[in-house]
Parts: structure tokens; sequence; C-alpha cells
């Protein structure tokens, strides 16, 4: 695997993040709404190894600790993707200046 492929996979994990908090956000805002369904994000692998965010309407009802959690975890995934970018950039910059040596 590249190092291009791992910075691409990070980031479209760090996209998946961001599409699962808009949801929450978008949860969050509607919980007083009558007659809103809470939207829930799934989280599946595609054939490239990378993973997409699809989002759906559910039968429940927004609960403030279910939203707040899932808010913990979407950070913490976001910001461990986020780390696997850095750590590639770093490694390509790396790469770059030892080729120039």
């Amino acid at each position: 695997m590249s190092i291009s492929t791992i910075a691409g996979t990070a980031l479209l994990g760090m996209r998946a993040q961001t599409t699962r908090i808009s949801a929450i956000a978008s949860n969050v805002a509607n919980s007083s709404t009558p007659g809103y369904n809470r939207l829930n994000t799934s989280l599946t692998s595609v054939a490239s190894g990378s993973v997409e965010a699809i989002v759906g309407p559910t039968d429940s009802d927004v609960d403030a600790a279910t939203e707040l959690t899932d808010l913990i975890v979407a950070e913490q995934s976001y910001n461990a993707n986020a780390m696997v970018f850095e750590t590639g950039a770093d490694i390509w910059e790396m790469l770059m200046s030892i080729k120039r040596d």
C-alpha cells in the first residue's frame, strides 16, 4: 500500500465522520420537532478498502445521551484518521528530503 493510498483512505475516513457529525447535528437541532425521526449513520467498507457513510432515518426518537455518545465516538474517529493523514504527510516529506539529498 502506498503512502498516497493511506492518506486517501484517511481523508475518506474523515469525510465519513464529518457526515456522521452532520447527522448528529441535525438530530439535536430537530429533537423537539414533532414527528422527527432520528437519523442514523451507517459506515460501510467499499472495494478500495476505505469507508463510506450512509445516512438514513430510523423509527426512533432523538435521545440526547445517544447523540452525545455518538458525537464523542465520531470526534475520536476523525482525530484518528487525521493523525494517520498527518503521519503519511510527514513520511512523504521525509522521503522527498532524502530524495533531494
